[in-house]
């Protein structure tokens, strides 16, 4: 994979997606073969160097029992107000937190009772903006998110992929479409890989999913 490059993973649930985003960012290490960053062996690099390249925007978003402000600062804890505010307007969260009793200094629950899935959604990619990573990980499904706040996420989203490396593991076909290479894994295996239009025209695996709409 070359910097900048945004990675699509496909294939079925239990085919290894989430097992190779463990695997970049060392919550496991292989035991066989190895993962390289720049040509150096992961094992070698400080897990908390290397984790600081990174940024993760989850399925399931956690949050903290704190201040919107807080949440989004722990992409960075030196980051100011300003930044915190600029990264949540280019993640489409600023509108909504303006609406909360308190806007930024709302203070949500660990469940973020208080806000929508879509939202916590929104203010866990501002926090990665904020982290301004070189190595992004996501897992952009968006199920039980209504039609508006799935078009808000997927353009932050494409602000926050811009200029870096993205490992997407794909549900959806607009997250495919604009990627540079896909990976079609299958029970632990990776079976097919490449430019999106060399895999459509080789009619095999991938073919076959986008027909079916890659929903798993």
């Amino acid at each position: 994979v070359k910097a900048g490059e945004k990675i699509a993973l496909v294939g079925p649930t239990g085919a290894g997606k989430t097992t190779i985003m463990q695997l970049i960012t060392r919550f496991y290490d292989p035991l066989e073969g190895s993962v390289l960053f720049d040509n150096v062996d992961i094992r070698d690099i400080p897990r908390e160097t290397m984790r600081s390249q990174m940024a993760f925007v989850l399925q399931d978003p956690f949050l903290f029992e704190a201040s919107v402000y807080d949440n989004i600062r722990y992409g960075r804890l030196d980051a100011t107000d300003e930044e915190i505010i600029e990264a949540a307007k280019k993640a489409n969260a600023h509108d909504f937190i303006m609406k909360l009793d308190n806007d930024y200094n709302t203070v949500l629950n660990a469940d973020g009772a208080e806000i929508s899935q879509g939202q916590k959604q929104l203010l866990s990619i501002a926090r990665a903006l904020v982290a301004d990573p070189v190595i992004l990980l996501l897992d952009e499904a968006t199920s039980s998110i209504d039609t508006v706040t799935e078009l808000k996420i997927q353009e932050a989203l494409e602000v926050l992929m811009e200029g870096r490396t993205s490992f997407v593991i794909a549900h959806r076909l607009n997250t495919v479409r604009n990627a540079d290479l896909v990976f079609v894994m299958q029970k632990g295996e990776l079976v097919e890989a490449g430019p999106q239009q060399e895999l459509i025209e080789k009619k095999g695996i991938y073919a076959s999913m986008l027909q079916a709409g890659l929903e798993e």
